[in-house]
C-alpha cells in the first residue's frame, strides 16, 4: 500500500507515555518523550530504551546461503562463525548503496538479515532479483518480529536483573538465541548509539511484555527516534539517505573496511576496485563550525567561493557542545585542519575539517566483564 501509515506494536505504549508521534519510514513513530538531550543524556550515562519495530528482517536460506550472501553483501562472511552478526552493505553494480544492514549467520546456510525501515520492500526486491543460478529462498519476515535496543553503559547490568539472566558472555558483534520471561528471543550485542547495549528481535506480544517490564518496573528511559540520530551522529555511524546512498559509495563514505574487495565475485566488485586503486574523489568528512550557527543536512560546503559538497548531518553536538557536522566533499578538500564555510541561510560560517569521531565509542570489548 503505497502511502499507507502503520503503527508498532508499542504504540498504544508511546501514546499513554506522552511520546510525539511523527512519520518516520511509513510508520508512525516516536520522536521523543522527556526531550531529546534528556534521552541522549540517558544513553550515554546510564541507559535508554527504543523502540525499533519498523526496521525490516529478511531470512535468507538454501544450500546456495553462504554463496549469495557472498554475492550481494560487501563484507567477508565465509570465516564467521554461526552466532556472529556482520556490519556491511549491498552493493549495487555502479559501487553504490542498495542500503547498509546487519547480517546475523545462523548456519552456512540460514542467515537473517536486518535491514533500514525505510528500503525493507526495495530490499526485499532486490534480493529476490538476485537469486537467479543459487537454490535459496529469500523470506521478507519482518512482519513478523517487532524490536527494542537497550542502550548505554547500564544495559547489561538492567538487563541481568531485569531479567534473571547472564549476557556476560555475549560478546560484541555476536547473538544468541534465548529466553526473557518465557518469551523466546533472539539478543545481539550491537546497537546504533556509540555505546554498549543489546537489541532484542521476538513476536510483538513479547516485545510489548519486555518494554512495559524494562520501562515501568526498572526505570529504563523511553527514548525516541530524535536522540537516536544524535547519538548515532556523534559516534559517526551512518544513516542510509545521509551518509550512504545508491550514489555514495561505501569507500567515499569512509568504510572501506566493511568492504572485502578479495572475493572472486560480488556485485559492484570491478567498480569498488578501481576506486581503491584510482582514490575516491569525494570524501564523507568531520567538519567543526568556529562560529555560533548549527549545520544541518542539505546546507553547502564551501572552501573560499568554491562550492565542494554538502552537510549529510549537522547538530549542535549534546556531548561535546560544539557545531559538528558530517559532510561530502571533495577529496582534495578533505585534509584534516582545511579551512572551509557553510551556507547558512544568507551567510557563510567558517569552520575546518576534523576527524568523524565526534565521541568515543563505548563498546564492551571482547572478553570483557561488568
Amino acid at each position: 500500500m503505497e502511502n499507507a501509515i502503520f503503527k508498532t506494536c508499542l504504540y498504544d505504549s508511546h501514546v499513554q507515555l506522552g511520546a510525539k508521534m511523527e512519520p518516520f519510514a511509513s510508520f508512525l513513530m516516536p520522536i521523543q518523550y522527556k526531550g531529546i538531550v534528556v534521552e541522549h543524556q540517558a544513553v550515554r550515562n546510564n541507559v535508554g530504551i527504543f523502540d525499533v519495530s519498523h526496521m525490516g528482517e529478511i531470512r535468507v536460506s538454501g544450500p546456495d546461503a553462504m554463496d549469495y550472501i557472498d554475492y550481494v553483501f560487501s563484507n567477508e562472511i565465509r570465516t564467521k562463525l554461526p552466532g556472529q552478526v556482520t556490519y556491511g552493505f549491498f552493493p549495487n553494480p555502479q559501487g553504490g548503496v542498495v542500503d547498509d544492514l546487519l547480517v546475523y549467520k545462523v548456519s552456512d546456510v540460514e542467515f537473517f538479515l536486518v535491514v533500514n525501515a525505510s528500503n525493507i520492500g526495495k530490499d526485499y526486491a532486490w534480493l529476490v532479483d538476485q537469486t537467479e543460478g543459487f537454490d535459496v529462498l529469500v523470506a521478507n519476515l519482518s512482519d513478523e518480529y517487532a524490536e527494542v535496543a537497550v542502550q548505554g553503559p547500564n544495559a547489561q547490568k538492567v538487563m541481568q536483573e531485569a531479567f534473571g539472566v547472564d549476557l556476560s558472555n555475549l560478546t560484541f558483534f555476536t547473538f544468541e538465541n534465548i529466553e526473557l520471561m518465557d518469551y523466546p528471543v533472539l539478543i545481539s550485542r550491537t546497537g546504533y548509539t556509540g555505546e554498549d547495549g543489546f537489541e532484542i528481535y521476538a513476536d510483538p506480544d513479547a516485545i510489548v511484555a519486555l518494554w512495559h517490564h524494562l520501562v515501568h518496573n526498572h526505570q529504563v528511559e523511553p527514548c525516541g527516534l530524535g536522540c537516536r540520530d544524535t547519538l548515532r551522529f556523534e559516534a559517526a555511524l551512518p544513516l542510509y539517505g545521509h551518509e550512504l546512498c545508491e550514489t555514495i559509495s561505501p569507500l567515499e563514505a569512509g568504510f572501506s573496511i566493511f568492504v572485502s574487495l578479495d572475493k572472486p565475485k560480488m556485485i559492484g566488485l570491478d567498480v569498488l576496485k578501481q576506486q581503491k586503486e584510482a582514490g575516491v574523489k569525494r570524501k564523507i568528512v568531520g567538519l567543526e563550525l568556529t562560529e555560533k550557527a548549527i549545520p544541518r543536512q542539505g546546507y553547502d560546503v564551501y572552501a573560499g567561493d568554491e562550492l565542494i559538497g554538502v552537510i549529510t548531518t549537522g547538530y549542535l553536538s549534546i556531548s561535546a557542545n560544539k557545531p559538528l557536522a558530517l559532510a561530502l566533499i571533495d577529496a582534495k578538500y578533505s585534509k584534516k585542519d582545511t579551512i572551509v564555510s557553510v551556507q547558512i541561510r544568507q551567510k557563510r560560517f567558517a569552520g575546518f575539517v576534523r576527524n568523524k569521531q565526534f565521541y568515543k565509542k563505548n563498546y564492551k570489548p571482547k572478553g570483557e566483564s561488568l
